[in-house]
C-alpha cells in the first residue's frame, strides 16, 4: 500500500479581502479541501474557491454584510483526515484543547505553532500582507489521523519574477 494513499492536502487561506491574486489560485490547485479563516468579501470568490475543491470557511470582521449561505458561520468546525478543526478568524476565540487543527486569520500575519498538542495555523494574507514573508496561504497535509506536514507559502519570495 502506497504511504500516501490516504494522504488528504488542505489549501489554508484568509483575509483576501475580495481578490483573488493567480498565484493564490496556482498554490491552492490540487488541493482536497480550502479552509478560508475569514474576510473573503466577495460571493464570487467564495463560489470561485468552492469550484476548486469543497471549502469549508467562518466570517471574518467584514464579511458580516456577504451571504455565503449557512454553513459560512463566525466558527466552523469540520472532520477533516480524521483530525478535529477549528476554524475562527480571531486566534484568541480559538480553544486548542479540543481540536487538533486550529486555523484562524484577521492579523494578516502567518504562523505556524503548536499548542497542547494542536496544530494552529494562520496563513496570513495572500491580499494586503503585513510581513516582510509578503503575500502568502498555507498548506496542511493530513494522513490517518496526523499531520504529516504544515508550511506557509510565499507567493512572492524573494528574487520570483514579478
Amino acid at each position: 500500500m502506497d504511504d500516501h494513499e490516504n494522504k488528504i492536502v488542505v489549501g489554508v487561506v484568509s483575509d483576501t479581502h475580495g481578490y483573488l491574486d493567480d498565484k493564490l489560485l496556482e498554490a491552492l490547485e490540487g488541493s482536497d479541501i480550502i479552509v478560508h479563516a475569514g474576510d473573503i468579501c466577495s460571493r464570487t470568490d467564495y463560489e470561485r474557491l468552492c469550484k476548486l475543491a469543497p471549502v469549508y470557511a467562518c466570517l471574518g470582521n467584514n464579511d458580516y454584510s456577504y451571504a455565503y449561505g449557512p454553513e459560512v458561520r463566525a466558527f466552523t468546525t469540520a472532520h477533516i483526515g480524521g483530525l478535529r478543526w477549528m476554524i475562527c478568524h480571531y486566534r484568541e476565540r480559538i480553544d486548542p484543547r479540543v481540536c487538533d487543527v486550529a486555523i484562524c486569520g484577521h492579523t494578516h500575519r502567518p504562523f505556524i505553532k503548536e499548542e497542547k498538542r494542536c496544530l494552529i495555523m494562520n496563513p496570513g494574507s495572500p491580499t494586503f500582507p503585513r510581513t516582510i514573508l509578503g503575500p502568502t496561504c498555507g498548506r496542511i497535509v493530513v494522513s490517518d489521523g496526523s499531520v504529516v506536514d504544515a508550511e506557509i507559502i510565499q507567493l512572492d519570495p524573494p528574487g520570483a519574477d514579478k
